[in-house]
């Protein structure tokens, strides 16, 4: 049944790239087959993927980090700083680690796809190793940043600067920007399966414009907010109420219900044409 599954996977991508720029009913079921295959995956599979992901996510605070120390202070920095952020969106998408915003889309069309109980009870089991794994690992690689003389002070001062933005706004305004972070991370997982070779550039101009936006993602900034509770600069329940819940609410609304609900819908009667077929053969 693996190889199967693999083999579908490896054949809608193989027809993605023979046709250049794929219809949605296309890149429906690559995602689809895709995230079928994850829900099957062992949760020990899961967890130690996730946690890579997590760790490597401190590359979005340590390159923006490092930019910042050794740029000036000029309203252009800026936007070289938030290119760093890409980072380690980078390393964990080519790397196919398992990150929670992704999975808001990618579980979700098998989901749409078979409405019952058991694909339920199979999101919800890898949303939760894969959130678990991703913020327990968040909390270890921003403690080493916290605690270690790795970096200068004035590296560490810009840690500290760039991470404020993590629980610098009321309640209702990060989920907002939530929304729009877990939006623009679930069209990016979207578009992947049609941009071949170009993939780098598309994850490097989206998450870029996370950063530069100011908005809120649940793993990259767990990395920033629990920097600065283990700076001093805040508390767990800074992070909890002001950072991570308003921001796992934006982030899922925007992934689930902005693109794979709308995304799902424009292809609904071909799916079930396909699932009559499928029946009926």
């Amino acid at each position: 049944m693996v190889d199967e599954r693999e083999d579908g996977v490896d054949t809608m991508a193989e027809t993605v790239a023979e046709i250049g720029r794929p219809d949605a009913f296309v890149l429906h079921e690559v995602i689809r087959l895709e995230g079928d295959e994850e829900l099957r995956r062992r949760g020990s599979a899961l967890l130690l993927s996730a946690v890579a992901a997590g760790l490597t996510m401190g590359f979005s605070l340590i390159v923006p980090g490092v930019l910042k120390a050794h740029l000036p202070e000029a309203p252009w920095a800026v936007l070289i700083t938030s290119l760093g952020y890409a980072t380690g969106f980078l390393i964990v998408v080519l790397g196919r680690q398992q990150l929670f915003t992704e999975n808001t889309l990618t579980p979700i069309l098998p989901l749409l796809h078979d409405r019952s109980r058991t694909t339920l009870r199979r999101v919800l089991r890898l949303w939760g190793i894969v959130l678990t794994g991703n913020i327990v690992a968040t909390a270890a690689i921003a403690a080493v940043l916290a605690y270690s003389d790795a970096f200068e002070p004035r590296v560490h001062a810009a840690f500290s600067a760039l991470s404020q933005h993590a629980i610098g706004s009321a309640f209702g305004t990060t989920v907002i920007k939530a929304v729009f972070a877990g939006w623009l991370i679930a069209l990016m997982v979207w578009m992947l399966p049609a941009t071949g070779s170009a993939a780098p550039f598309v994850i490097i101009l989206i998450t870029w414009l996370v950063s530069m936006c100011g908005l809120s993602h649940i793993v990259a900034g767990s990395v920033d907010a629990f920097y600065l509770v283990f700076a001093g600069q805040a508390t767990m329940v800074d992070y909890a109420w002001r950072f991570f819940l308003p921001t796992l609410i934006g982030n899922v609304f925007g992934g689930t219900a902005l693109v794979a609900v709308l995304n799902f819908g424009q292809v609904a009667p071909e799916v079930e044409e396909q699932k009559a077929s499928d029946g009926e053969a």
